[in-house]
Parts: structure tokens; C-alpha cells; sequence
């Protein structure tokens, strides 16, 4: 290395050269690099779908869902298989073993499934893919007093035209019912014509097609043939004959049906600020830039307006493009306001040109980083910029070693060349282990394990790749700009400017040595006097600190819960509730909605803009808490409500959890609701408190979850308690009765009748545009309506004898299951709750649940058994993966040390500075008013590494002066006055570098701020311990190497005697 260092700083084109190429490859890479508010997390999972349209959730469990479990179990390479059988669908996933090729996997797993040949006949073909997450970048309302069709169909063009601009890959269109073709034909009808559903349905297949009939070759060229009948609307199905009567005269589909072209029998819907409305869903896929995407939708919706016929409005709602733009420039707010301050320290204690060579390393090592973003797979994201933040101090400590001693040769009479060139030789190593063990703290933070993982990752990538460019410009560009600087002057070199300016660094810089030598020198001598009272001090404040937890002083928080610019309401009522209920209960949400807008704009100015901006409301469909592939089809009791709040960036107003609840206390509680939860939460780690309960029999498991609920009751603080067990819609359960065997008929042959009548024949599907639509037949609304329309259907017969239904089956009332959710072949109930953490922390209600109520909820039910999923779960599998990466952290770190030092002990020295970094950490949260949550666990991690280097500069310089015959007395009262001001400059830098973010109140950066506050307070602690402690366990070891012989007496010492801790083995 020191041959490089003398090569480039002899070498001033070289230096330049790299310095220049890593400032232009950052900005050509800067527009090449994607955009999103948090990096995509990637799910190593696979999911099959299957339609068995009509049947019950117990005959998709039994039917399908069984059936693919037991296919693809296992298979190399799957972790957890998972299934939900719910009404007419079944959705298995199965999830990976991270690191699995998951092509390959998926691959397998298809294969698998399709070689399933006992699936009913009513099942449609089984859809498997990988899982991948589409990244919503906005979702614009198309509403207004317009009638269904007119909204689908305006919602269709508008989809065609966004998809079609060069930004935008994938548009989906939201709350827009399927088309459908229903053919209504009455049990009279059938009957009088001598026709069943089945029939009427071939007769619709043998007329409605085209048929290619190959081609003639004649003299003139090849003419094509084609048999062309296909129908597409309505009322080209009535012209279809479904029977030739014996006089010859045909009878057509409109004569004995209704034909009806219009939508799917479903209870989708939704409004938008009280209009009829649909929605379109912009999303990013792969690498494609959100704000690309976004300013060309919003430049194309503003002409499409106007060419909307009146009363149709476009209304962007759910615009992540903004919250991605508002949350990076709050983020660049504070990494300027740092830059600045950084600065500001710089120039105040060091002289001008050397400070901003110094600084001038910042920018070079940040855009040297961003150069490779693109090869590395990194987007600008909050996380990487975050992580630029975190490094804003850090990045100079090397260049101020390097520069402070560079200065201290040249007060020694050195020139600029010389000085440079054995400043940068001597600090080498401890810079650059210093580095190293720097990089080593995050490689927990990169192997945090699953989709968090996918998380934080970029978070430690972009870190240890600044400090990387940062090592390479303080050793290889740094010298040579100090060796050739130019006289030092202040910008513009106005004489009295300079003057003042040069008088204040002198009286700071003579005050921060007066300091050194009249208080910190007396200080530290009389601490290594009596050090073993120190190290006592020392293990008295880890035990205070320890003790905040144990008193409630201090807690922890897995995740905090990071707040948003909507609020959203879930609604679950019974199973089987008409619209029309469900839509007066949508009202009251609505009007609670309107009640809560009015108490926060009271206080507004005439003129000033509502809090709230838009209310979104839909009923048929959401994804349940707890769901797995959500839910196919729209459910008449379920619905979803949204409000969008008018957060400005910078808002630090009340916050959007407060709304939320003050939401959920004017809307009270909604009569026979199953589920009601209300959240502002925007990106969480999974439900906070979520028991996943196992067994075979769903009456225990049923029973389980309702004591469990009750028991979360009692908890101060838990909030939405529910739980996936739901009583299905009621069910008629159909039995054949002996005198049906007589005729012939079949249990099967009931189901079938019944179903066609019901549910209905599908008698084919057509292609109309670029919609699939169904054409369906079955009976008129009028005929399935009640019990007595079932009981007056007629049965047919192998040979066409017509009996009534009651005398051939009986029907007996029952009730089912809403969804049958599984995961490893048990059936499974979720019960899962929300928590106001400002009341209590999830941890604590889980922890007295678990130790007071579970054991003695199990012991009465026994086959059931439980695990923590959501939140809990994933806080488990991260923490347990932290503590053994820090481990192995830890220990690459006391190699770095141990390899430059020559010791086994001096590592473990420098290394005691960490627990009380986490010290510091602690106080900071409580000086904030913070609990620690992970985020403070990661800056604590990171802090491992930071706080180690001031202690490598001293013991390094402990060791040089050792070699120059002085008492290790003399060495150690002098060591930290002579290096106190570099240590204490690289924790300034680090600490103010910070300070903007932790004294940040805004909830665009609210989740970062507990990591700044654990990295820039343990900084500080771990300095005042650098300074103090190291010193008094350096004697300590000293008197140990003494006592055992090892050292000889102070007495009897001779200059030199380097103590590396060898001799101790």
C-alpha cells in the first residue's frame, strides 16, 4: 500500500484521472438507475390456482386443494405448503427454500399438477406461477354519474391507451364486473318444449361457431373456407334453433328464453367520493422507473379529461409515485442539511483547503457507489438513500486521520509533499482496517434472511460500497491533493475575511487542545490511577442501562409501525348478507368518513384545503388479514374503504393513526360485523400479534380461536381482534332417496341437473374484443330464489322421465365454511390483532398470552397446537439470524484487529468500546423518547464497527510510541491528549451528519430516525470510552502480564517492551 500512496501522490494526473472517472461514472449512471420509495421485495414462492366454479369450499378442499398437496409434497427444494379453499376457488402456494433455483422449482411443481387426472370435470385448468409482487406506482378513479357499461367501457379504452404509452407495461382495471351472457329458461319452458338446460346448452354449441374448412386451389389461386356461425351478442344467440318441431317449424332461443348480454352474477362495486366508480391500476414491473411511469400517465390524463363526455372525472388516487418523491426529498433534505453541517466541523477545526479536500470525498465516494448501482441490481430507493445518510460522517473519519496527521507533519517544519506522503504511510493500516472493520458490521444487515431481507440489503450494499470508495480516495487520491494544494487561503482570499476566519479556527483549535491538555489529560490520568474503579463505573452504567428495560423505562418494538398519507377500513360481515346490507353498512363508514373531515378541518381558514381529499369505498372484495392468495370472485359481505389524507411533505401534523382511530370511534360499532379493522399503516412486518392454531377437527379449532380472542380482550391496547374461522353462507346438502335408484337416477345426475339450474351450463366461451366472456344457461333470477323453487324442479331420468324433485331427494339445511385455509396438510385458524403501541408493545401482549393463557386454552382442547406467524414470526426469523451474523461479525472484526496489532488481547481491548456504544444507543432513544425497534438494532449493529476505529487510531499510536522507548505510564497519559483531536473530529462529523434526520419529525422519515439516533449517540458514547476506558484496560493488562510474570516491573522495565498480548498465548 505504501508504494501505491507514493505512486499517486507523485503522480497528481493519476489521482485526478480516478477521481474524476468515479465522479462521471456516478452521474452517468444516475439517470440509468430506477427509482422506487422501497426496494422490491422479491417472494420465493409458487402459486396454483383452480377454478371449480359453484362448489362448496369443503368439495375444493377435498377435490383440489388435497389433491395438489399431496402431488407436489415432497419436492426438493419447498419449505411450507399452504392452501385456501374458499367458494368456486382453491389456491395453493407453496413456499422455497431461499437460494433454490425457482424457475427450475416452478417448473416441477407444474409438471406435478398437471399430471393430475382426478380433478372433478367442473374444475377449469390449474394456473401455476412463480409469485411476483407488480409494484403499484398510482391508481387513477374513473367516476361519475354513468351507468356500469359506460364506465367499463370507458375504463377498458383508457387502460388500452395508458399500456400503450412507452413508459407503462401493466394496467389493470379494478371493480369492473365481467361480462357475461345469461340465457334464463324456465322449468315451464323446458318442459313444455320437452327440453332440458343440458340440451338447450348443445344446441348453443353446434350452432354458435366457426369452423375452418381448409382451402381450394383453383386455376385463379387458393380460396379459403370457412363455416361462420359463431355468435357474439345477445341478440344473435335468440336467432339460434334450438328444436325442429315435427311440423317442420323451428324454434328459436328467444322464443323460449331470456336472453340477457350483460355482467357476471356478482356484488362487485364501488364508489368514489360518493359517484359510481372504476379503477385503474398502473404498476411497475422489473426494472422499469416509477417516475417515468407516473409523469407520463399524468401528462396523457390530463387530455384524456377532456375528451370524457361530462360528468365523467379521472382522479388520481393512491399515487406512490408522489409518496416515493416526497419521502426521497425529505431524505435528501436531511442528507444536505448533514453535508453542510459536516462541513461547517470540517472547516471550523481544520484549516480551509484541508478541509475541503477532506470533504471533497464525500461526493466522490457517494457517486463512485451510485456508478455502481446499475451492475449491481441497487435502485435509488429510501433505503440506499438512507444508507448515504448513515455514511455522510462516517465516509471522512479515514480522510481525517489521514489529513489531521498530514498536518501535524507539516506544523513540524515538513513540506507539503513529504508530510503528505508520511502522514498517509504512517495511518495506512489503521485506516484501512479501520474501513474494513467498518464494512464487516453490515454483513448482518445484508443476510438478514427472506423478504425483509430483500428489505434492508440494499441498505448494507450501498453502505460497504461507499466505505470502499472511500478507503480508495483517502489513501489513493486524498494525499496527492494535499501534497500539491495550494497556499491556503479562504474562497475569494479577502484579507480581513481570511483574518477572522483563521482567528476563529485558532482559538477553536486552541481550545480544543487547551481542553485536551489542561482537563482531559489530568482526567485521564487520574481514571488509569484508579482504574479498576473505572472498569467498575463502566459495568455499573451497563447495568443501569440493562435495568431500563427490566423497569419499563425502555422498551422494545420489532417494527415500528410506519405511517402513511391514507387510512383504511376492512369490513366483514356474515357470510352470505345481501349488498344491500352490506352497502348501508359501507354508508355509515362514509358518513363516519364525512364526520371526521369536518372535526379536522374546523379549524381551518376559509379557503385552506380539507384534510381529507377523496373517500374510496368498494364492497364485493379485499384481501383478508391472514388470507393466502386472497380471494377469487366478489363476496357480498366483504368491503373496503379508503381515505386520502392530505399530507404536504414535511407535515408533522396529528398523526394519520390518531385519524384512524378517531375514525373507528365515530363509525362505533356496525350491527352482526364479523370483522372491522381500521389502519394508516403503510409498510409493517405482517400482523402484530398473529397465532396460527393447527389441527384436524374445525370445531376445536374453532373453539380455540373464540377463547383466544377473548383472552386478547383483556389486554390493554390490542385493537380489531379477529380470526379466519367464518360460518359459510347456510347450504342445502342434497341426499338421494331409494325410489330415484328405481328410475335410474344418479346421485351424480342430481348434482348435475341441480347445478346446470342454479349455478348454470356453461355452454361456451367466446372471445368479444379483449374480454372472455361466458355464456351461460340456466334458470330465470325469478326461479332461484328460495326453497321451494328447488323443490319444484323437475328431475330427468336416463330415458326422459320427468319427476319431481322431492321424489327422488331430500334437502336438509346445513351451514359450511366461508374458507378452509391449511398449510402442511392441517387445517389451520388464524387469529390475528392490531395493537396501539403507544399503549403497549406487541411483544409484551404475546409474551403474557403465551405464558398465561395458551397453556391452559390447549390443555382443554387437546390436538391442537399453535406458532407465531405475521409480525412475531418474522421477528423471530430476523433477530435469529442477526445475533449469528453479528457473532460472525464480531469475529471477522477481532481478526482486522488482531491481524495489523500482532495480538490476541489488544482486539478484544478496542472491542469493549461496543457494548458501550449500545450504551449510548439506548440513551439516545430515551433522550428522544423512542423505543428501541429493529431499525435501532441495525444502527447499533453498524455502530459495532465505527466505534472500534478511534480505538485502533489510539492503541495503534500506543504501540508506535512503545517503540520509541517510552514507559507505557508516560505513553498512555499522553496518547489520547496527542490523538484527541481526530478522534473526537470523526465522532462530530458522524454525530451532526446525523442530527438533521434524528431531529426530524416529519412521518416521511419518521422510520429511519431510531437507526441515525442508535449510530450517532453510541458515536458520542463510544468516544468518551475510547478516551477514558481503553487507557485504564491497557494498564490493566499490564498488570495482569506483570503479575504473571510475563512483564517485568515498571521499575525494572526497559524502554520498548511492545505488549501485544502474545505472551498471554
Amino acid at each position: 500500500m505504501s508504494r501505491l500512496i507514493e505512486w499517486f501522490g507523485h503522480n497528481p494526473v493519476a489521482s485526478n484521472l480516478l477521481m474524476w472517472i468515479l465522479v462521471i461514472g456516478g452521474l452517468l449512471a444516475l439517470p440509468r438507475t430506477h427509482q422506487e420509495e422501497f426496494p422490491t421485495i422479491e417472494v420465493d414462492a409458487v402459486q396454483i390456482n383452480v377454478p371449480y366454479l359453484g362448489a362448496a369450499p369443503t368439495e375444493v378442499e377435498s377435490g383440489v386443494c388435497i389433491r395438489i398437496e399431496e402431488a407436489i409434497q415432497g419436492t426438493e427444494g419447498i419449505d411450507k405448503i399452504s392452501s385456501s379453499a374458499s367458494e368456486g376457488f382453491c389456491s395453493v402456494v407453496a413456499e422455497l427454500v431461499e437460494g433454490v433455483d425457482k424457475t427450475k422449482l416452478s417448473n416441477d411443481i407444474k409438471s406435478k399438477v398437471d399430471a393430475i387426472d382426478s380433478f372433478p370435470a367442473e374444475t377449469e385448468k390449474p394456473v401455476t406461477a412463480e409469485i411476483s409482487i407488480a409494484a403499484t406506482v398510482l391508481q387513477v378513479a374513473l367516476s361519475g354519474d354513468a351507468d356500469e357499461r359506460t364506465l367499463k367501457l370507458l375504463g377498458q379504452q383508457l387502460r388500452d391507451d395508458l399500456v400503450a404509452l412507452p413508459a407503462v407495461s401493466q394496467v389493470d382495471l379494478l371493480f369492473a364486473r365481467p361480462y357475461e351472457i345469461s340465457i334464463e329458461v324456465s322449468e315451464q319452458a323446458l318442459r313444455r318444449h320437452g327440453l332440458t338446460l343440458a340440451a338447450v346448452g348443445r344446441a348453443i354449441e353446434q350452432s354458435s361457431l366457426d369452423i375452418p374448412g381448409g382451402s381450394l386451389k383453383t386455376e385463379g389461386g387458393e380460396i379459403l373456407l370457412r363455416t361462420r356461425g359463431q355468435a357474439y351478442v345477445g341478440r344473435e344467440f335468440e336467432d339460434i334453433v334450438v328444436l325442429t318441431q315435427a311440423d317442420g317449424v323451428n324454434v328459436t332461443l328467444g322464443e323460449i328464453a331470456n336472453v340477457v348480454d350483460g355482467f357476471e352474477d356478482s356484488d362487485l362495486r364501488a364508489r368514489f367520493d360518493g359517484q359510481p366508480a372504476v379503477a385503474l391500476k398502473v404498476s411497475r414491473v422489473g426494472e422499469e422507473d416509477v417516475l417515468a411511469i407516473a409523469r407520463q400517465v399524468k401528462d396523457f390524463l390530463l387530455q384524456a379529461q377532456r375528451d370524457l363526455p361530462d360528468g365523467i372525472q379521472l382522479t388520481i388516487w393512491q399515487d406512490e409515485s408522489q409518496d416515493l418523491v416526497d419521502r426521497l426529498d425529505a431524505l435528501a433534505k436531511n442528507a444536505r442539511s448533514g453535508l453542510l453541517l459536516v462541513l461547517l466541523v470540517l472547516t471550523l477545526f481544520l484549516r480551509f483547503r484541508l478541509a475541503l479536500w477532506v470533504a471533497a470525498g464525500i461526493p466522490v465516494a457517494l457517486l463512485g457507489t451510485v456508478a455502481l448501482f446499475p451492475a449491481t441490481g441497487i435502485s435509488v430507493s429510501t433505503m440506499s438513500v438512507m444508507a448515504f445518510i448513515l455514511v455522510l460522517g462516517i465516509l471522512v473519519d479515514d480522510a481525517i486521520v489521514v489529513a489531521e496527521r498530514v498536518y501535524s507533519y507539516e506544523q513540524d517544519g515538513m513540506g507539503q509533499l513529504a508530510a503528505a506522503m508520511a502522514g498517509a504511510r504512517e495511518v495506512s493500516v489503521p485506516v484501512m482496517f479501520g474501513v474494513l472493520t467498518t464494512m464487516a458490521t453490515f454483513i448482518p444487515i445484508v443476510n438478514i434472511p427472506g423478504p425483509f431481507g430483500n428489505f434492508f440489503a440494499p441498505l448494507g450494499w450501498t453502505v460497504m460500497l461507499a466505505l470502499m470508495f472511500s478507503l480508495i480516495e483517502s489513501q489513493l487520491i486524498l494525499p496527492s491533493h494535499l501534497a500539491h494544494r495550494k497556499p491556503e487561503a479562504v474562497i475569494g482570499s479577502g484579507g480581513a475575511l481570511q483574518d477572522r476566519w483563521l482567528a476563529l479556527q485558532g482559538r477553536i483549535s486552541d481550545s480544543l487542545q487547551t481542553f485536551a491538555t489542561r482537563y482531559y489529560q489530568p482526567a485521564v490520568e487520574r481514571a488509569i490511577e484508579w482504574r479498576y474503579a473505572t472498569l467498575a463505573l463502566g459495568v455499573v452504567v451497563l447495568a443501569i442501562t440493562l435495568s431500563l428495560f427490566a423497569s419499563g423505562r425502555m422498551t422494545f418494538q420489532f417494527f415500528p409501525a410506519v405511517e402513511g398519507t391514507h387510512l383504511y377500513a376492512a369490513l366483514t360481515l356474515p357470510e352470505g348478507t345481501p349488498v344491500e346490507a352490506t352497502s348501508r353498512a359501507v354508508a355509515r363508514l362514509e358518513q363516519a368518513a364525512e364526520n371526521l373531515r369536518a372535526e379536522l378541518d374546523a379549524g381551518h381558514e376559509e379557503g385552506q384545503p380539507s384534510m381529507i381529499n377523496h373517500v374510496f369505498s368498494s364492497m364485493g372484495s379485499f384481501i383478508p388479514k391472514g388470507s393466502i392468495g386472497g380471494i377469487e370472485g366478489a363476496q357480498s359481505n366483504l368491503a373496503e374503504i379508503g381515505i386520502e389524507l392530505n399530507m404536504p411533505p414535511g407535515y408533522e401534523g396529528e398523526p394519520a393513526s390518531a385519524m384512524a382511530n378517531r375514525w373507528r370511534e365515530l363509525t362505533g360499532g356496525i350491527p352482526d360485523a364479523v370483522e372491522l379493522s381500521f389502519t394508516s399503516q403503510a409498510f409493517g412486518a405482517g400482523n402484530a400479534i398473529e397465532f396460527e392454531l393447527y389441527g384436524k377437527n374445525f370445531d376445536s379449532l374453532r373453539d380455540v380461536a373464540a377463547e383466544l380472542r377473548a383472552a386478547l380482550q383483556g389486554y390493554d391496547g390490542v385493537l380489531d381482534i379477529s380470526d379466519s374461522f367464518r360460518a359459510g353462507k347456510q347450504e342445502v346438502q342434497l341426499a338421494l332417496l331409494p325410489e330415484a335408484r328405481n328410475l335410474g337416477i344418479t346421485l351424480e345426475d342430481l348434482g348435475r341437473q341441480v347445478r346446470q339450474a342454479f349455478y348454470g351450463y356453461e355452454a361456451q366461451r367466446i372471445q368479444r374484443g379483449k374480454d372472455d366472456i361466458r355464456v351461460m344457461v340456466r334458470f330465470p333470477d325469478s326461479e332461484r330464489r328460495s326453497l321451494g323453487d328447488l323443490e319444484s324442479m323437475r328431475i330427468r331420468a336416463a330415458d326422459g322421465t320427468e319427476v319431481p324433485f322431492s321424489s327422488v331427494a331430500r334437502a336438509t339445511l346445513g351451514r359450511g365454511y366461508t374458507t378452509i385455509r391449511r398449510v402442511d396438510g392441517q387445517r389451520v385458524v388464524t387469529v390475528v390483532a392490531d395493537v396501539n403501541r403507544d399503549i403497549t408493545p406487541p411483544e409484551a401482549v404475546i409474551n403474557a398470552v403465551i405464558a398465561n393463557d395458551l397453556p391452559d386454552i390447549l390443555a382443554r382442547h387437546p390436538g391442537v397446537s399453535y406458532s407465531l406467524a405475521g409480525e412475531s414470526e418474522e421477528r423471530s426469523r430476523s433477530l435469529g439470524s442477526l445475533g449469528a451474523t453479528t457473532l460472525l461479525a464480531l469475529l471477522v472484526i477481532y481478526a482486522l484487529l488482531a491481524i495489523p496489532l500482532q495480538s490476541y488481547m489488544q482486539p478484544l481491548i478496542i472491542m469493549s468500546v461496543i457494548p458501550f456504544g449500545a450504551v449510548g444507543a439506548i440513551i439516545g432513544h430515551l433522550i428522544l423518547g423512542m423505543p428501541l425497534v429493529f431499525f435501532s438494532l441495525l444502527g447499533i449493529v453498524a455502530l459495532s464497527g465505527v466505534v472500534v476505529n478511534s480505538s485502533l487510531v489510539l492503541v495503534d499510536y500506543i504501540n508506535r510510541q512503545r517503540h520509541t522507548g517510552q514507559s507505557l505510564d508516560w505513553v498512555l497519559s499522553h496518547a489520547g491528549s496527542v490523538r484527541f483531536r481526530p478522534i473526537v473530529l470523526t465522532s462530530i462529523t458522524t454525530f451532526v451528519g446525523l442530527a438533521p434526520m434524528m431531529t426530524d419529525n416529519s412521518i416521511s422519515t419518521s422510520m429511519f430516525v431510531p437507526m441515525a439516533a442508535s449510530l450517532g449517540f453510541g458515536v458520542l458514547m463510544g468516544t468518551v470510552v475510547t478516551l477514558f476506558l481503553v487507557p485504564c484496560l491497557v494498564m490493566v493488562l499490564e498488570d495482569w502480564l506483570v503479575y504473571t510474570g510475563k512483564h517485568p516491573p515498571p521499575e525494572q522495565a526497559v524502554g520498548g517492551g511492545l505488549y501485544t498480548g502474545n505472551e498471554t498465548g
